[in-house]
């Protein structure tokens, strides 16, 4: 009814054939063409590469030879006596690198030079003086082949150098029958200065380079030892690699497929999360007997990773944080050392200028006036000194308190007294005598109420009233502050226990202050075991909430 259909098994065969093994080996034949190709073009290449090198060494060699020589003939035009010249070329012999000789002929003498390097294996490089006067340098062939090849030890082409009447003066791997069967596939006219590829074999490429100056010609030979090495060895490891790789994979597929679907896509979704910046995922794979170990591994690993990233990129936000709140600080002290220092020092430094004076006459009230604003400002000075050598002890928590038991209504009408209340707001205690008494450190309460008294002072509406209200609840005693004012944002409300953290910014200034002072209470409260709230909100304008323990017997034993 439905026709013939094919098992699972002849299906899966069916594919593999047409989709694994077919592809496979066509591409492999493919590949190997290709790689053939590829090496014989960089055989060529080498070769050419090598050549090309042994020219720029004998170049280099000759240049740097006949400058060294072109300076010993300057210094010997400045010697006097031919006596003199001599000595000084057994002087400067020792200069030359590998020089055997260092001599003046004629061009006879030039003629016997080279025919006698021929028989002792040398070789000399003449530069003329006069028009028929030369100074020679003879070298040693050895020596200086072993320059030439230093770069090219672990080479196994052959490399020959000709001079200009075909006789060999320098060899690298030679071989008798190789280096008879490449000059007679040498060129008889040859193209000079540059290298030309030669000979018969592809996959052996022949170079040469014939030189004009000097008149030498390289010769490179790849050898069949370096084509097998290249090309029939690597074609061999190809066809291998594709025949494993093709039954490794009818193998493994059917196994594995199901397996490593899953797992992988459990990886992949795994990597898009954290490149999408989601550093707590973790990878769950569906782990059986057939689950290979590297992918566990990865995935145990990947999980580390993704953790480590996630702490890293906590503790670089936090870094971020704390980078910014130090800039942030550095930005407000400077601001504050600005305005609030500035101004009580210039006004002491005025009016103390003004009361050395001797050409005017001040008289008695004025000398007053000026030595309590004076005084007033000094006072200014030394709170916001103190204020600021407090930040670190509270930050580092080192700041000590005596605590005992303090009479609230006391310490209010001390701080009452010390304010700066210079708009003569109302201040209104709402707390009776017999108010239990608080554990805390007395100098450190008055700061405290201090810095709340005058902070309600400035802030506070026109013609309205300061209030300090008190409760007792359970074991604590809660103190109210509060005064008239417009209501404060929660999410502003919450940075003002911040450091240099003020209602109107720096530019729409219209209190003095450092910012500093709820950040000081809110230290100082916490240092006696209590705490401190903020609120704001249209019945109470704004309200600074500090709980502190009650006192009793128990606690001051303690």
């Amino acid at each position: 009814m439905f026709g013939k259909h094919l098992k699972i098994v002849e299906q899966i065969i069916i594919v593999f054939v047409f989709a694994v093994i077919v592809p496979m080996t066509i591409s492999g034949f493919i590949i190997n063409n290709i790689n053939q190709q590829s090496m014989r073009y960089q055989l060529r290449e080498s070769a050419v590469l090598i050549a090309n090198m042994v020219s720029d060494e004998i170049d280099f060699f000759n240049k740097t030879t006949i400058s060294n020589l072109e300076q010993i003939v300057f210094s010997l035009d400045h010697l006097p006596t031919a006596r003199a010249k001599e000595q000084y070329l057994k002087s400067v012999i020792n200069q030359l690198d590998d020089c055997e000789n260092l001599a003046i002929t004629d061009e006879a003498g030039l003629a016997a030079v080279q025919e006698l390097d021929k028989k002792n294996n040398n070789a000399s490089i003449p530069l003329k003086i006069s028009d028929n006067r030369y100074l020679v340098a003879t070298f040693k062939l050895d020596a200086v082949k072993d320059e030439l090849f230093r770069s090219l030890a672990d080479d196994k082409r052959q490399i020959y150098v000709l001079t200009k009447d075909g006789d060999l003066i320098a060899e690298h791997n030679y071989t008798e029958a190789a280096y008879k069967k490449t000059i007679s596939l040498l060129p008889d006219k040859l193209k000079k200065d540059k290298p030309v590829i030669f000979g018969d074999v592809k996959n052996q490429p022949l170079v040469y380079v014939s030189k004009v100056d000097p008149e030498i010609t390289i010769i490179v030979n790849t050898t069949e030892k370096v084509t097998k090495k290249a090309i029939t060895n690597n074609s061999l490891k190809i066809i291998l690699s594709f025949l494993a790789a093709t039954f490794a994979i009818i193998f493994v597929v059917g196994l594995y497929t199901y397996y490593l679907y899953i797992n992988i896509r459990q990886l992949f979704k795994g990597i898009i999360a954290i490149s999408k910046g989601n550093y707590e995922r973790q990878i769950r794979l569906l782990t059986t007997a057939f689950t290979p170990h590297e992918i566990i591994f990865l995935a145990f690993e990947f999980n580390r990773m993704a953790t480590e990233i996630h702490k890293s990129y906590i503790q670089l936000k936090k870094n971020n944080v704390e980078l910014k709140e130090l800039n942030e600080f550095r930005s407000n002290l400077i601001d504050t050392v600005s305005h609030e220092l500035r101004t009580p020092l210039t006004s002491i430094q005025g009016y103390t200028t003004r009361l050395m004076r001797q050409d005017i006459t001040i008289d008695e009230e004025t000398k007053q006036k000026s030595l309590r604003i004076i005084k007033e400002q000094s006072e200014r000075l030394k709170r916001l000194i103190d204020d600021l050598l407090t930040i670190p002890d509270i930050e580092g928590m080192r700041l000590r308190t005596n605590i005992e038991q303090v009479w609230l209504p006391e310490i209010l009408e001390e701080a009452r007294v010390l304010i700066k209340n210079k708009r003569d707001m109302e201040i209104v205690f709402n707390l009776g005598e017999d108010f239990p008494l608080v554990l805390g450190d007395k100098g450190r309460l008055l700061q405290v109420f201090v810095n709340l008294l005058e902070n309600a002072a400035k802030y506070a509406s026109d013609g309205s009233k300061i209030i300090v209200d008190a409760i007792v609840k359970d074991d604590f005693a809660k103190i109210f502050v509060k005064n008239d004012c417009e209501v404060i944002p929660p999410k502003q409300l919450k940075k003002l226990f911040e450091k240099f953290v003020r209602l109107d910014d720096n530019t729409t200034r219209t209190t003095r202050g450092t910012g500093l002072g709820l950040f000081i209470v809110k230290g100082l409260v916490e240092a006696m075991n209590g705490e401190i709230k903020l609120h704001s909100d249209k019945n109470c304008g704004f309200c600074v909430e500090v709980t502190l323990h009650l006192a009793n017997v128990q606690e001051v034993v303690k």
